[in-house]
């Protein structure tokens, strides 16, 4: 069986007293013994980002037993297809939760419109990474990718 991680859980182990860690370390280490664990440019991209050296981020890797799996154009356009979906659907503006009325919210410094949480292009890369090139995806996003990638 082959894992995805996503950067997420990476990152708690590098946070080792955080709220997640130890669920993370287990999971990532039942993962190792049910097989391979990969991760995308993507991942790897972000992931480098709290490395100090290359060498220091390779050995991460190595200890972890993750390693790096480039995305394939299959890949790629499902994760296309998908964000364009997200926008399609996303919401533009914030609504009650009592009564649905739309408000106009904007933001009190540089006056831009306040939405809710928006997904970047790469979630949609991690997740259509693991959809093609692995058999789950270890994540504490969960919820997210259940509603774009539910398999």
């Amino acid at each position: 069986m082959i894992t995805a991680v996503d950067t997420n859980v990476l990152l708690d182990l590098l946070a080792p007293d955080g709220d997640h860690a130890d669920a993370s370390r287990h999971a990532l280490n039942m993962s190792a013994t049910l097989g391979a664990m990969v991760i995308s440019e993507v991942v790897y991209g972000e992931l480098a980002a709290h490395f100090p050296s290359h060498d220091e981020m390779i050995g991460f890797l190595e200890d972890t037993g993750v390693r790096r799996h480039g995305s394939d154009v299959e890949a790629l356009y499902l994760a296309g297809k998908l964000w364009r979906a997200y926008l399609e659907r996303r919401p533009r503006s914030m609504a009650c939760p009592s009564c649905g009325a739309l408000q106009d919210l904007r933001c009190n410094e540089c006056g831009d419109r306040l939405t809710t949480r928006q997904h970047l292009i790469a979630d949609f890369m991690i997740g259509a990474h693991a959809t093609i090139h692995a058999d789950r995806l270890l994540t504490r996003d969960r919820g997210y990718f259940r509603t774009y990638f539910p398999d």
